[in-house]
């Protein structure tokens, strides 16, 4: 049964994934974004791309944390 459940949360995850890339893809084809142009001339845009892989990279390692809590926590109780 965990494999099944593990299985669906990655297939699900994928899921989601490519369509955030296709949704980021779509919205990618605007070029007259003011802001972008302006954080892009002055290399603000890299802090603010290394904010989010920040946060995002600690999303991910807080969730591998937790599973590998529950799954400790689940072969306790067996």
């Amino acid at each position: 049964m965990n494999k099944n459940i593990l299985s669906f949360f990655l297939k699900s995850n994928f899921l989601l994934f490519i369509a955030m890339l296709v949704s980021a893809a779509c919205f990618a084809q605007r070029q007259d974004i003011e802001m972008a142009d302006t954080m892009r001339s002055n290399g603000k845009i890299y802090v603010v791309v290394a904010v989010c892989l920040t946060i995002l990279i600690g999303l991910f390692l807080y969730m591998a944390n937790v599973d590998s809590r529950l799954r400790k926590l689940e072969k306790e109780k067996v």
